[in-house]
């Protein structure tokens, strides 16, 4: 047995084909959006952890000369009275990271404490510590 339809049926099912590749379309571009999103996110926190890597070096490199440069001339390390050495070191802060600052403080037992600041575009302030002794 054959299945005929009327003509009024034909005409009520046609553009459902049309209906269903726009809907397939639409799906398909809220994933694209969806993987755009991803990795914007990801590209945003690798950016950041690049920065963090950056900052723990710069502080550890400075941690290396003061250790070279000796107890005695741990003074001279410090923001108030910042030496050749530190104006350098804190130059690279300044040009490496985004809008980079820096505070040093040393104190009369041999502790150093090295603070490095950073603000990446469209986000809040960045910080990394770094706590040691001298001696």
């Amino acid at each position: 047995m054959k299945l005929r339809l009327t003509p009024d049926a034909r005409r009520a099912g046609r553009g459902f084909a049309m209906l269903e590749a726009l809907v397939a379309l639409l799906i398909c571009a809220m994933g694209v959006l969806g993987v755009v999103g991803l990795q914007s996110a990801m590209t945003r926190a690798q950016t950041a952890a690049t920065l963090r890597a950056e900052a723990a070096f710069l502080a550890q490199q400075l941690v290396g000369e003061m250790w070279a440069a000796g107890a005695g001339n741990l003074s001279g390390y410090a923001t108030t009275s910042c030496n050749t050495a530190c104006q350098d070191w804190r130059a690279r802060v300044a040009a490496r990271l985004p809008a980079g600052a820096s505070t040093v403080t040393v104190s009369g037992t041999g502790g150093v404490a090295i603070e490095i600041r950073w603000t990446m575009a469209g986000e809040s302030q960045s910080r990394y510590t770094v706590a040691t002794t001298i001696n």
